[in-house]
């Protein structure tokens, strides 16, 4: 995905975010503390399944990480969940009652999934409190967004996001200036903005500094309970790091499943990922 630098890249994908000036989010139902239902899920392109009747459960407010080879299915999942793509069959439900396979990309937004792709997009242009504050979640226009006053419970929830994403000393400074760490957890902080039930986190260590792969993790951390946190990671001791459950996927199904001592000991995820080392 390309980079967003500008105002003008912004009025070009207006659309990309009408899920900003649409009506009520349905209410998510989690009265059996599951928040994700991925059940006899396949997907097929040009013959090659991606996806092959995975089955994965997400408990509301767990850190999850996922794992596993190139072309394993993890990009494909994470497209189904949020609907980029639809599978060839099975269920996808979010909480107890929203289907989303009835529902377009807006509308799962909208319902409180978030997605952070591996590279950041972010406005360059603006400065740090500016991102935030063009992607809170309100009933009106987008280009209103960018002239009309907050009320003080806005300013407030943008303070507290700039302090979950330490950014609070940058709030005034061009994103173009940030590191690629900084832009990392700025993007997550734009999500944080819309108040998301289940976030999805694609890669975010990638190109980081150990010392920002470590408040990473301590974000990431911080973030499980309140949110469901989904995280699809190479680095393996990024992922040991964090990972109180762990998935690995492989040719489209999930493989192994635990605490991560247990999968890394799986003789089976040895073979096909971890290696003989």
């Amino acid at each position: 995905m390309s980079m967003v630098k500008s105002l003008d890249d912004f009025r070009r994908r207006d659309r990309v975010f009408d899920f900003l000036v649409k009506k009520e989010a349905p209410q998510l139902d989690l009265s059996h503390n599951m928040i994700l239902y991925m059940e006899g899920v396949s997907k097929s392109f040009d013959g090659f399944k991606a996806i092959n009747n995975l089955n994965l459960y997400l408990e509301a407010g767990e850190l999850r990480c996922i794992i596993g080879p190139n072309g394993a299915g993890k990009s494909t999942m994470m497209d189904i969940i949020t609907g980029r793509t639809r599978p060839d069959e099975g269920e996808v439900w979010f909480g107890q009652r929203l289907n989303l396979l009835e529902m377009d990309e807006p509308a799962i937004a909208e319902a409180g999934i978030g997605r952070k792709f591996q590279k950041p997009t972010v406005f360059e242009s603006l400065t740090v409190f500016q991102n935030l504050e063009l992607s809170m979640t309100q009933d009106r226009g987008v280009w209103a967004l960018l002239t009309a006053s907050m009320s003080g419970e806005q300013r407030d929830h943008i303070e507290a996001v700039l302090t979950t994403i330490n950014l609070c000393d940058e709030s005034h400074a061009l994103a173009e200036k940030l590191s690629h760490g900084q832009k990392q957890w700025l993007e997550i902080g734009m999500l944080l903005m819309q108040r998301p039930q289940l976030l999805l986190v694609d890669e975010p260590v990638a190109g980081m500094t150990h010392q920002e792969m470590d408040r990473t993790a301590e974000l990431l951390i911080s973030l499980a309970g309140d949110h469901t946190v989904v995280v699809v990671e190479h680095d393996m001791d990024f992922v040991r790091s964090i990972a109180r459950t762990v998935t690995v996927l492989h040719q489209g199904s999930v493989l192994s499943e635990g605490k991560m001592e247990q999968v890394q000991n799986d003789p089976r995820v040895i073979e096909v990922y971890l290696g003989e080392g």
